[in-house]
């Protein structure tokens, strides 16, 4: 069963879609692929359906989505019926009830969330080895996986907004790592549009501002650099009554004595943190 979250829902087997339209099926499917290999117990799928007062009817109802999602893989399987293994499978060896919940198997088939987390973890140790060209090609795929907000089509309770803010901080991270690799390569002239973008989406992404400052100063735009700081700083204050960290504070402080010719060594920035607005 391969499952697709970074962007659409979209889980399927034999190549066959097992994605209900009704939007609760869809919402038990996406917390199932989500955890796929682990049970989800039949109280925490009822909290994501309903929130903290499920109707007295809940397990009943939830029984009726986990039975139709059954008759989705029941077809997909009969689809693969002319092999063995396809006559052998049942809908209920994919979609399991287990003691206290219900259990997604998906096999050998590909997740995306999966794939990310392996090409990114992999940049992660090429950016601890210094090796940034690969890190930057690795974090660049593991970002390419991604086509559109996490769950973007999947109305979303309790659990799953849950799942879809760690997963955007995992973007966040990947995106924050890739972006510091490409600094380090010397790509900051192409960085700037994507830079420009990405502090008007994130005001108060403290990492993506000081990449932004410094593509700016290394693209000869020290003045502008300083003006991003003071925006960041502005937005801050007003928002959360703090002020930048020290991190970007000293970033900010080696422009303003730097001279035309000297290039300030970029501080150590904690990656993606709490305020990314």
């Amino acid at each position: 069963m391969d499952i697709d979250v970074l962007g659409t829902l979209a889980v399927r087997h034999n190549g066959v879609s097992v994605t209900p339209t009704a939007p609760k099926p869809r919402q038990v499917l996406a917390l199932l692929a989500l955890r796929a290999g682990q049970v989800v117990p039949v109280g925490v799928l009822a909290e994501e359906l309903w929130g903290a007062s499920p109707p007295r009817s809940a397990r009943a109802t939830l029984q009726t989505y986990i039975l139709q999602l059954r008759e989705l893989i029941s077809a997909a399987l009969d689809s693969g019926a002319h092999s063995p293994a396809g006559r052998r499978r049942q809908a209920k060896d994919v979609l399991l009830t287990v003691p206290g919940g219900y259990l997604l198997r998906n096999g050998d088939g590909v997740s995306d969330v999966r794939e990310f987390e392996r090409l990114a973890g992999c940049g992660y140790r090429a950016m601890d080895a210094e090796d940034y060209p690969q890190a930057a090609r690795l974090l660049r795929q593991a970002l390419e996986l991604w086509t559109g907000p996490a769950l973007a089509d999947v109305h979303t309770g309790p659990q799953l907004r849950t799942e879809a803010k760690r997963l955007e901080e995992s973007r966040l991270c990947a995106l924050d790592q890739r972006v510091e690799a490409d600094l380090r390569l010397g790509r900051h002239r192409e960085l700037l549009a994507e830079l420009t973008v990405l502090i008007s989406q994130y005001p108060m992404h403290e990492s993506l501002c000081g990449q932004y400052m410094l593509a700016l100063y290394r693209s000869g735009r020290r003045g502008e650099a300083l003006d991003a700081y003071q925006r960041l700083r502005a937005t801050l204050v007003r928002a959360m009554g703090l002020e930048p960290s020290p991190a970007l504070a000293k970033l900010q402080r080696s422009l303003l004595m730097s001279g035309p010719q000297t290039l300030p060594a970029r501080p150590a920035m904690s990656t993606p943190a709490a305020r990314t607005g």
